[in-house]
């Protein structure tokens, strides 16, 4: 399978495509320190020893989580990793009991593909402010705040 945990020695790879698309102001920037403490987080789609997708997810509350720093490689793009790294996301998500996963997007019809709907972004915990504080763009962002429910009907 090609997708799987994070390991450390992904990291440096993991921060060269996350800040590709930072330079391209799609994304963050992320620190080698701050991806080595959330290299947990992470899950990476690899082919043939090269690390070609990431993603993470990351944990708000008791009931929230993030989708964040989804990234493929530009040449990689349109195959259907993007989808299969946030799936692997979302099935974590359920795994370990959370009810709603977010994901501050510049690609909004991706995830309402995925079952994601718009969501205002008030109406998420000021924890995920603290991100945005350190991007150029705040408080004037232009990201799409979307939500989707991982709550089951029983």
């Amino acid at each position: 399978m090609p997708i799987r945990k994070a390991r450390i020695a992904d990291v440096k790879a993991i921060q060269s495509l996350v800040n590709d698309f930072a330079k391209r102001e799609q994304m963050l920037p992320r620190s080698l320190n701050e991806l080595y403490e959330s290299v947990r987080d992470f899950i990476v789609y690899e082919d043939q020893g090269h690390i070609i997708g990431v993603c993470a997810l990351r944990i708000m509350w008791d009931d929230l989580g993030e989708i964040r720093s989804l990234a493929v490689r530009p040449q990689d793009q349109k195959k259907g990793i993007g989808k299969q790294l946030v799936k692997r996301c979302l099935k974590e998500a359920k795994e370990i009991g959370l009810q709603r996963v977010f994901a501050l997007t510049y690609q909004p019809f991706f995830f309402k593909k995925l079952g994601f709907h718009d969501v205002d972004k008030a109406k998420l915990p000021q924890k995920i402010w603290s991100d945005c504080i350190k991007c150029h763009k705040f408080p004037e962002c232009d990201e799409h705040a979307v939500i989707l429910s991982l709550k089951t009907e029983s």
